[in-house]
């Protein structure tokens, strides 16, 4: 089934395409081969932040030539199209971190609360290097000092769904990213 289509509904909200999955791909297939020049002599670990990032880590994964790890990390910080202010570490980093070149995978960076809480709770297992890696960034908001080291897009302050990003739970399925056009 071909789920491409210029507008979609979600919960009542009108959303539009704003990237399609060709140019999502010709991105993904850069920032591997950035993260494979930097990491791919390192057996790097690979962080995926649940539940947004599952398929651009899957396919992120997928285009990195070298030898990596994944393991899954749950930090949420989000309900509806805000965020609450508070991260909640639901599956948190562990061990397998520990003297380790890891790569945090994100799907969106905003404000870099989530992401900063991330990378102190890191911090305690003494990883041999951390970078950041969030297809999307909204630098217009962003409130913290962190380095992101490989960035996809830089958008505006846009809500975003598809390609793992949801609305309260829908429209991460689709291929594409539509942005709200109300």
């Amino acid at each position: 089934m071909d789920t491409h289509t210029d507008t979609i509904q979600l919960h009542g909200r009108r959303f539009r395409q704003y990237i399609d999955r060709t140019s999502l791909a010709q991105t993904i297939q850069r920032l591997a081969l950035e993260i494979d020049r930097d990491h791919g002599s390192h057996l790097p670990l690979l962080c995926p932040v649940l539940t947004g990032s599952y398929i651009f880590a899957a396919d992120l994964s997928r285009a990195i030539p070298s030898p990596h790890e994944v393991t899954f990390v749950q930090y949420t910080s989000y309900a509806g199209m805000a965020s609450t202010g508070t991260v909640n570490a639901k599956l948190p980093f562990d061990e397998r971190c520990r003297g380790r070149h890891v790569i945090i995978v994100e799907d969106i960076v905003e404000s870099g609360l989530c992401m900063a809480t991330m990378l102190n709770h890191l911090a305690q297992f003494q990883p041999a290097s951390v970078s950041v890696c969030s297809l999307f960034f909204k630098p217009n908001l962003f409130k913290e000092t962190f380095k992101l080291d490989y960035i996809g897009y830089s958008i505006p302050d846009d809500f975003i769904v598809g390609y793992g990003l949801d609305y309260d739970g829908l429209g991460r399925h689709y291929p594409d990213i539509y942005s709200l056009s109300e």
